[in-house]
């Protein structure tokens, strides 16, 4: 038996393929299964949920596509994946859509299942920071992924995550941007979004990770904390205009997909060769802070394991496998 959310997703699909004309109720009723009161009632929590659909005498149902929310139902109504984003839940107002994904994951979750949240009262950044999380701008969103890989191997999904953000973000800037070792997404050297993996997992296999990505999308520089706005900018500000919210979640998953699904039949190498494709730090100076030790000198590029080598004042490369690389030249 379908569910209110999945009848009111085909009522969107097929007042969408219509491209502004009507769709009657009698024929949303045989296409759907259901009685036209039934169509009528789920017309009605849509409104609610924010679509703009006018009953036209006679005529049907017609969505105005000037007016557009920002919802599972929307994301979903134009996403052509196969797995990632199969099942959305999306909140108002959250602590943290990667703790709420991670409950989803415990209690046997589909893989791809995803969770947006319009604001976050808790966003998760790494090292404990906080990621803000302003209503109506971004997208944080957090995706369930099930890789028949070892623990040990699981961070290569970060790599994964970070190949994907920039394809999707350049699509939308129409430049490259450029990644910053581990997790970050940068613009002109200022951050654009940023990834953070949590796991769930035995000794010898991983139940699931979940994927939390935070994309300042239509943030203006002086929407910013004092403190990131020479460090942070947004997709808009490079874009020169608004960015529907949408739109980049059904980019950003159909580019996870794929490049997951390349990691899953050839491994992690083409994974990390696209990444090295975004990668400008090499060759430059580099600070890299960890919980016990700081390392300084040249970057070497990262191993073929995502470790990134530092060429140090005496000669010796060190791999470094955790931490935030706090300057660079």
């Amino acid at each position: 038996m379908r569910s209110r959310e999945d009848i009111g997703l085909e009522i969107i699909r097929i007042l969408k393929a219509r491209e502004g004309g009507c769709a009657s109720g009698q024929g949303l009723s045989l296409e759907l299964g259901v009685s036209r009161t039934a169509v009528w009632k789920h017309v009605k929590l849509l409104k609610k949920a924010g679509f703009s659909i006018e009953a036209v005498p006679s005529r049907g149902y017609r969505l105005a596509p000037d007016i557009i929310p920002f919802n599972d139902i929307e994301v979903s109504s134009s996403l052509s994946t196969e797995f990632i984003g199969g099942k959305i839940y999306f909140f108002q107002s959250l602590d943290s859509t990667n703790t709420r994904a991670y409950e989803f994951g415990r209690s046997g979750c589909a893989e791809g299942t995803a969770v947006i949240a319009d604001t976050q009262t808790g966003g998760k950044g790494r090292v404990g920071r906080r990621w803000e999380s302003p209503p109506g701008v971004n997208l944080y969103t957090s995706i369930v992924l099930k890789p028949p890989v070892p623990p040990q191997s699981a961070n290569n999904l970060t790599f994964l995550c970070a190949v994907a953000l920039a394809e999707t973000v350049a699509r939308f800037i129409r430049r490259r941007p450029s990644v910053k070792w581990p997790n970050d997404v940068l613009v002109d050297g200022r951050k654009i979004a940023g990834i953070l993996l949590e796991m769930d997992s035995e000794a010898d296999r991983v139940h699931f990770v979940v994927a939390g990505i935070g994309v300042n999308l239509n943030m203006k520089e002086g929407m910013f904390p004092a403190p990131l706005r020479n460090t942070a900018t947004s997709v808009m500000e490079k874009a020169g205009g608004p960015v529907d919210r949408a739109e980049f979640a059904r980019a950003l998953y159909l580019m996870m997909e794929k490049w997951y699904k390349i990691y899953l039949k050839d491994g992690f190498t083409p994974v990390l060769d696209e990444w090295r494709g975004y990668f400008e730090a090499a060759g430059r100076p580099v600070k890299v802070a960890s919980f016990n030790r700081t390392v300084e000198g040249i970057c070497a590029g990262v191993d073929m394991d995502g470790a990134l080598l530092v060429r140090t004042p005496s000669g010796k490369v060190e791999r470094v496998v955790s931490g935030d690389v706090v300057t660079a030249g």
